[in-house]
């Protein structure tokens, strides 16, 4: 084949790429991987342990071998590291729930076309969080739990909160970011604001780590509701792609308003390149909004940059938070 001459494969990979997302979901939903850990690792002891026919646990197998989420070893399968890790039940480190986080758009991903010839106005009111239930809210944070502390132990390596007193985390869902920070700072108090049955969640989050008299809640729109005054730390993570333009420079200006003289301000999202053409997370998460209709979109690290300056801060720096999906902007109130 003549390297030069383009070909179908990549194409053809793409369009078949949920077969491999479908492989992934159904293998941690039949906890192989946490099988393979406690000694299935064989071929043989695996089909015995997954519990189905012996030709589908054959089928299962090897394509999680065909994708390397696991591999051999001589007459043994193991894990993958990552897979080890994170898709792991019984590890702290367990993010199967994770996994799972987007699964209730998989329909509509089939029938993308048609949400994207939809006439309607956008809406503000993100139909992914507004009107949430609390059975759902629950189901959505536990996702974002197992993964929001490893973010936020990583928003701590880069952020020196030595000094601040008052964290306020805007639509800070399960908690994850305050628990963190509270657990490493003892002399700051937190405040997680998010929508009524979100921060009942968070709630639950916070008094399992005894941190209820440190880390407060707080139910309210963020689009909407003012923000407490004299906080000395600003945070939003990754609700970047969820709003347009407008809505998410509004909520960076309310957050100057909020922080006291000298006071920070972390923005950590998806955000692509200053071109526009990458990376590809941050581009599907902006396409994923239109399913809901939201004004949502991908927003690039200038835009953020520009909404930190319109609003007055200074000192604006971009960060890589997690290479290829999350960027933190920040800057300083003037004192």
């Amino acid at each position: 084949m003549d390297p030069s001459r383009p070909n179908t494969v990549r194409l053809q990979r793409l369009a078949r790429a949920y077969r491999e997302t479908g492989a992934l979901l159904a293998a941690v939903e039949l906890d192989l991987f946490s099988k393979i850990s406690e000694g299935a690792n064989t071929e043989h002891l695996l089909i015995d342990a997954l519990g189905i026919s012996k030709l589908n646990a054959e089928r299962i197998i090897i394509a999680c071998l065909g994708l390397g989420l696991i591999v051999r070893k001589q007459q043994f399968i193991e894990n993958a590291p990552d897979v080890e890790r994170f898709l792991v039940r019984k590890k702290s480190t367990y993010a199967g729930e994770w996994m799972f986080f987007t699964h209730p758009d998989w329909d509509k991903w089939g029938q993308l076309a048609e949400f994207l010839r939809e006439k309607s106005s956008p809406e503000l009111n993100n139909k992914t969080v507004k009107n949430i239930s609390l059975s759902e809210a629950r189901r959505y944070h536990e996702a974002t739990f197992s993964i929001g502390r490893g973010a936020g132990r990583q928003f701590l390596r880069q952020v020196d909160l030595t000094g601040r007193t008052k964290l306020l985390d805007i639509g800070g869902g399960s908690g994850a970011y305050c628990i963190e920070a509270c657990k490493k700072y003892p002399k700051l108090t937190a405040t997680v604001l998010d929508l009524p049955e979100v921060v009942q969640v968070a709630a639950e989050f916070i008094r399992s780590f005894s941190l209820s008299d440190r880390i407060s809640t707080l139910a309210a729109d963020f689009n909407f509701d003012a923000f407490p005054s004299d906080i000395d730390v600003a945070l939003m993570a990754s609700n970047l792609p969820m709003y347009g333009r407008e809505a998410i420079g509004h909520v960076i200006s309310k957050s100057y308003d909020a922080l006291v003289a000298g006071g920070e301000m972390h923005l950590i999202g998806e955000a692509l390149n200053g071109s526009r053409d990458g990376p590809a997370d941050p581009a599907m998460w902006g396409l994923a909004q239109t399913l809901n209709n939201s004004t949502g979109l991908a927003h690039s690290v200038d835009d953020c940059m520009q909404y930190f300056s319109n609003a007055g801060f200074i000192n604006i720096q971009a960060k890589e938070f997690i290479p290829g999906v999350l960027k933190r902007i920040s800057g300083i109130k003037k004192a």
